[in-house]
């Protein structure tokens, strides 16, 4: 007889997998979307998303009313069907991010690179004007 040590998170573990490949049979697979690191710098603020995979012209980046939408598509996906996955968290087809970005951002002159399957969104601040003393005239 062997004996074998359970734990709690074993459970977890399974009852994780079994509840993920339900919902894939029924077609409510979970929403994965790309890891982010939103900073700011002296300037501007910045927007890095993890897009490991995707090339850069399968991405789409879009400024609506100061929110950042960032969309990612495979023109090509092969299905493997001799595969059985216990857990699938990596972007397989499709993603779409969203990001509010500050009122001090000025849109109009974001910029974007791409390099090592990391995008980056660089949305620099705005000048705004000095504050001005105006004197009461009499």
């Amino acid at each position: 007889m062997i004996l074998t040590r359970r734990t709690p998170f074993q459970e977890l573990e399974a009852f994780e997998r079994r509840t993920r490949r339900l919902f894939d049979e029924l077609g409510f697979s979970q929403a994965i979307v790309p890891s982010a690191d939103v900073y700011e710098r002296e300037g501007e603020y910045v927007y890095e998303l993890e897009v490991p995979g995707f090339e850069e012209k399968e991405l789409e980046i879009e400024i609506t009313d100061h929110v950042l939408t960032v969309k990612g598509e495979r023109a090509e996906v092969k299905e493997e069907k001799d595969k059985t996955f216990w857990l699938h968290e990596r972007l397989a087809r499709a993603f779409e991010r969203r990001f509010e970005l500050p009122p001090e951002a000025d849109t109009q002159k974001a910029k974007a690179e791409f390099k090592k399957g990391i995008l980056a969104v660089h949305a620099p601040k705005a000048i705004t004007a000095a504050p001005k003393k105006v004197e009461i005239g009499k």
